[in-house]
């Protein structure tokens, strides 16, 4: 099983690991597909300052009002 981690610093700035990809973004949600699952981040003026897939790591600015788990069929 492969580490995962989620750190946010108040509600300003995320960063996430164990990130497969990015599957869509705008300024109000992003999805992104997890080696375990997936996970939608929602929020105001949302924006990826930073994915290196290979890494599987992900820097989210914006204000973050929600980050949700979900099951991938």
């Amino acid at each position: 099983m492969e580490n995962h981690k989620v750190t946010i610093e108040n509600r300003k700035q995320t960063t996430i690991t164990d990130i497969v990809e990015i599957d869509s973004f705008d300024e109000a949600e992003i999805r992104a597909t997890l080696k375990q699952g997936a996970m939608i981040i929602k929020g105001e003026k949302l924006n990826i300052q930073m994915l290196d897939l290979q890494e599987g790591t992900a820097a989210i600015g914006g204000t973050i009002n929600s980050l949700m788990y979900v099951k991938v069929k």
